[in-house]
């Protein structure tokens, strides 16, 4: 008994002292808290990122450097999901209203639709958010950026620091017009390209003369009011009047163009179905694209592609609602983290190389620096191509073999220069015709992309469309979207 009365006064003193040791131990993390040892203690927040673009098989390997540098910085790490250009808007659709988990996803005016989500309630309102965590943000980026891309006064998405106009560009793989001493000083219009298309297809069996993809829309001398719908003032407007374009004289001689370059086969046969000519680029057998461009942009496809390419003007370069909102990063409705998904944004657009390390990959392995701030990418950059314009602040990264030491410069000067297209700062609100809108983009799908590459006959498809969009309420769309501008219109005066 005396023996089992000694086991027990032991136990219950060594009890007790453990505990006075726990409680001192509690005791000292809970006074220095945000130290350097609390901040390893505590677990990092993970992100999760939805990105627009091809998915890269290398992404997972960049994000985990992302993440070790993140971690030590702002205790977050990230997880980024991509989804291919042509899917994303659908895709994205589907993932919010299923309420699927996501800090951080992108967001445009041509792109899982920056405004009617942004009233739809799927962003988070940043405004506080910028105040609180973003100040790199509102010092770094061009205020006409976060000004333009307001909506209803608010913010709900961070543009990226590139380009303000918006100017479409023919662009070549330069090597056929080196075979075939080919001259694109003087092509502008789409018709204007036939005796080169015409070239390439007599020459060149296995190459497609013109890559575009079901998203292609002939250059018109418009303004959208609503992106992928037909609704539209001229650029040049002097009475605002909103028009179809369906039944416009521009539109009816470019499908017929488009049409006759089908039938050519300068056009892929299978084009109206297409969302993504990766296989193309990555092989080089294809001629000639139309992408928008940005200054010196021929530098970086040239370095992107790991082939030469050359452009030149399709359009002239104008300041859209949808160029200014052309990309910007969203905070979802449904993140549990905004104040960290602010924070990594902040750091993603003012930390050069945490931007370059998202944008290039790794430094040895995707690219290797061949000066200050001049980089070139190597064989490995193949498996990690970023869009550069859709993840922040491009003036913060590195420039290609090639570019001049002022090309940042020239991308402020470009901004300067672009003229502001007639609908700039309107944004229609669909609210009132949601079920028309629903409608015509229903009926919109059965036809647009065959009419537009010029897979069917325009002459037999346009006025079914044209009717097919009546009776799903196009006029009632238009309608509205007349009242709204002549209201806006009134109130800028």
């Amino acid at each position: 008994m005396k023996k089992s009365s000694r086991l027990s006064l032991i136990l219950v003193l060594v009890l007790a002292f453990t505990a006075i040791l726990s409680a001192c131990g509690g005791t000292k993390k809970e006074g220095s808290a945000g130290t350097a040892s609390n901040q390893e203690a505590k677990k990092d927040v993970e992100l999760i990122w939805y990105n627009i673009g091809t998915p890269q098989k290398d992404t997972d390997l960049v994000m985990a450097e992302v993440s070790k540098y993140t971690s030590e910085k702002i205790g977050v790490t990230v997880k980024m999901k991509q989804i291919d250009f042509g899917d994303y808007t659908q895709k994205m659709q589907v993932l919010t209203q299923s309420g699927e988990q996501m800090d951080i996803l992108f967001t445009a005016s041509w792109g899982f639709d920056y405004v009617q989500n942004a009233r739809k309630g799927a962003f988070m309102e940043l405004n506080d958010l910028l105040d609180q965590y973003g100040q790199g943000i509102k010092e770094t980026l061009d205020p006409a950026f976060l000004e333009g891309s307001k909506v209803d006064g608010k913010n709900y998405g961070i543009p990226a620091n590139k380009e303000l106009p918006a100017q479409d560009v023919w662009r070549f793989n330069k090597q056929w017009l080196d075979k075939y001493n080919l001259d694109i000083s003087g092509v502008r219009s789409m018709e204007s390209l036939e005796p080169l298309l015409k070239t390439i297809k007599e020459n060149e069996p296995n190459v497609v003369p013109f890559m575009i993809d079901r998203n292609f829309i002939p250059n018109l001398p418009y303004d959208y009011i609503i992106q992928n719908l037909p609704l539209a003032v001229k650029l040049d407007t002097t009475d605002y009047k909103i028009v179809n374009i369906l039944e416009t004289p521009e539109l009816k001689e470019a499908l017929k163009t488009m049409r006759k370059y089908y039938q050519a086969g300068y056009i892929a046969s299978e084009v109206a179905t297409t969302t993504d000519n990766s296989d193309l680029t990555l092989t080089g057998n294809w001629f000639m694209d139309r992408p928008t461009t940005q200054p010196f942009a021929d530098n970086l496809w040239t370095a992107s592609l790991g082939y030469p390419v050359v452009s030149t003007p399709a359009t002239d370069a104008i300041i859209y609602n949808w160029s200014v909102m052309g990309s910007l990063q969203a905070i979802s409705a449904n993140s549990e983290h905004p104040a960290e998904a602010m924070k990594f944004l902040n750091l993603l657009n003012t930390d050069p190389y945490l931007r370059n390390l998202v944008d290039s990959g790794i430094e040895g392995v995707h690219y290797e620096k061949i000066g200050d701030n001049v980089a070139k990418n190597l064989d490995k950059s193949r498996d990690y191509d970023m869009p550069t314009f859709a993840i922040g602040n491009i003036m913060l990264t590195y420039l290609q073999e090639g570019d001049p030491e002022d090309k940042w410069e020239g991308f402020r000067e470009f901004n300067e220069a672009g003229a502001p297209a007639p609908l700039l700062g309107f944004n229609f609100d669909s609210s009132n015709v949601s079920a028309e809108l629903a409608a015509l983009t229903n009926a919109k799908d059965q036809f647009w992309a065959p009419l537009m590459t010029g897979s069917v006959d325009p002459d037999k498809y346009t006025p079914m469309a044209i009717e097919q969009l009546k009776a799903a309420g196009l006029d009632n769309v238009m309608v509205e979207a007349q009242r709204q501008l002549d209201e806006w219109l009134a109130a800028q005066k």
